[in-house]
């Protein structure tokens, strides 16, 4: 979710993260009067591929009256430089390499979601092979790079992937015959560097990400570090009640119901500290955009925010003293989700399926959503739901075969599908539903074969469904031939665990954010962030 109505950083006082972090906690009931906090920071990368294109430019300046200290070593002396200055401007340019170099990835699987690329690790894990989780687009596995190092070693692998009869798994191999390199300029000198580090005396830095980006302030500490990819990362390093800042407005509202407000601060500080695997191949924990949460720093806090993390300060969510998964989404349509719905992986047991409702509007027990007329029951109802009235609590999205031939084209390609030159769709169907409601499998035919999609792939494919909980009707033309079909269901997102527009009605009704986050994740404990709490653990 966006914010609507942000507020301008710079039309108030400017105070540090540090300073911030030192205000006595504002006046209202506090969870845990008299508890200390585990203190800990957060790396974020906020630009994550720069470098990917020549025309890329970050600027970053310094506050009035501050500066900026860069630490980096000169790439053409290897001199190791501190320089200061008000503002730096990075910019790319293309190194020719002396010798060609061959870069190759032995890619094990390719996935929407982080979730059940991690799930996919395991399984190669299982068996015996060393993986990493990337992101070079989508999420995908790789046999670990430090490991198989060499060419051979990789085909050896491949080759006995291959004769145990996996399929799907391939080497991409790219020749490079240059390299992007950072490049910037300080007084009269320009200077090219690999990795730098920036940070300004009140650790309040001004950053714009390209030609034509959004100027945002941003808490802490920066480095600028080569990644997986060839390129470069811009890092954030942060500490965890200022990134909330620049989190929770962002995610649920900046003029929201102060319960709302608190239960978004303590799951989105549960999220981050459990989900800091996820980029460790590349040497930073976290993303800023949805495939994480959404980051934006300093620029556009909101007192309601600020309040709600001042009064929740250090408080997390626990299962069995380790950290909850702490999904949520903008809108479940009335019924969230079993994590094992939407993804591969070990289930979650306080994920489970609730009725986004304060009252009895249906009985999952005596009618599951598995079954396709029941669910096309519930998906008619519209009131006394927490989400009523909502724009994507219920919705009808037709695509004509055009544009899903179109839609599933793309998909098949990024995906390296066999099928991926297939010309028609023949008909589609959804062969299976979970109790949730969503589905689990969709099967497209196609001139070439059936394509099937499991849970949520779907999404990934298709542009009109806004969640996997919908039905198909189809649409014929003035010949009664097949034109399309309409996707009718409810919700936004994955629907598991909180509802972010339930959790307003539900503070409207008078809620705390303990009730509510107890009604979404039930079995869970609200407790103060210590050492003894586990942030994730693998499964065995």
């Amino acid at each position: 979710m966006k914010a609507n109505n942000l507020l301008n950083l710079n039309t108030l006082p400017l105070i540090s993260p540090q300073q911030w972090l030192t205000l006595p906690l504002l006046i209202g009931m506090l969870f845990f009067p008299n508890f200390s906090v585990l203190a800990v920071d957060l790396k974020v990368g906020i630009v994550q591929r720069f470098g990917d294109e020549l025309e890329d430019e970050i600027t970053l300046k310094s506050t009035q009256g501050d500066s900026l200290t860069v630490k980096f070593t000169n790439l053409s002396t290897q001199e190791e430089k501190t320089l200061t200055t008000d503002e730096l401007k990075l910019s790319i340019t293309s190194k020719s390499l002396p010798n060609k170099i061959i870069e190759e990835r032995l890619i094990l699987g390719d996935h929407g979601t982080f979730e059940t690329a991690e799930d996919d690790a395991k399984r190669w894990q299982s068996l015996g092979i060393d993986v990493e989780i990337t992101q070079p687009g989508r999420w995908q596995v790789w046999a670990k790079r430090s490991t198989y190092s060499t060419p051979l070693l990789k085909r050896l692998l491949l080759k006995g992937i291959e004769e145990k009869g996996y399929k799907d798994v391939y080497i991409e191999t790219a020749i490079l015959l240059e390299k992007p390199v950072v490049s910037f300029k300080v007084g009269d000198n320009i200077y090219q560097a690999s990795y730098l580090e920036i940070n300004s005396s009140r650790d309040v830095v001004q950053i714009k990400d390209g030609i034509k980006g959004t100027w945002r302030n941003y808490g802490g500490t920066f480095t600028l570090q080569p990644n997986s990819y060839g390129d470069y990362t811009l890092v954030n390093k942060v500490n965890i009640e200022t990134y909330l800042r620049g989190v929770v407005p962002h995610e649920i509202g900046s003029n929201v119901p102060l319960a709302a407000a608190e239960a978004q601060t303590i799951i989105a500080r549960t999220y981050a500290l459990r989900n800091t695997r996820r980029f460790q191949a590349d040497n930073y924990e976290m993303c800023a955009t949805t495939h994480c949460q959404v980051y934006y720093g300093l620029t556009g806090t909101s007192p309601i925010s600020d309040k709600a993390i001042a009064k929740t300060k250090g408080l997390v969510l626990t299962y069995n003293n380790e950290l909850v998964d702490a999904l949520y989404s903008s809108t479940t349509g009335g019924v969230t989700s079993y994590f094992e719905d939407v993804w591969n992986g070990e289930n979650r047991p306080y994920l489970k399926s609730v009725i986004d409702s304060p009252q009895q509007v249906w009985n999952l027990g005596q009618n599951s959503l598995e079954s396709e007329a029941n669910f096309r029951n519930f998906i008619a109802l519209q009131k006394g739901f927490n989400e009523t009235g909502r724009s994507l609590f219920r919705w009808n999205r037709k695509s004509s075969l055009e544009n899903l031939t179109k839609d599933l084209q793309k998909y098949l390609k990024r995906t390296k599908h066999p099928l991926q030159d297939f010309n028609t769709i023949k008909e589609m169907k959804i062969i299976e539903r979970s109790p949730s409601g969503r589905v689990i499998k969709l099967d497209i035919t196609t001139d070439l074969g059936v394509v099937s999609l499991a849970k949520n792939e779907v999404r990934s494919a298709f542009t009109p469904p806004r969640s996997t909980l919908f039905y198909l009707e189809p649409f014929y033309d003035q010949n009664k031939k097949l034109a399309g079909y309409a996707f009718i269901g409810g919700g936004f997102g994955h629907g598991v665990g909180l509802s972010q527009f339930g959790s307003y009605n539900l503070a409207y009704l008078g809620w705390s954010a303990q009730k509510i986050l107890e009604f979404y994740y039930p079995g869970t404990k609200l407790e103060p962030l210590n050492k003894s709490i586990i942030f994730w653990q693998p499964s065995k």
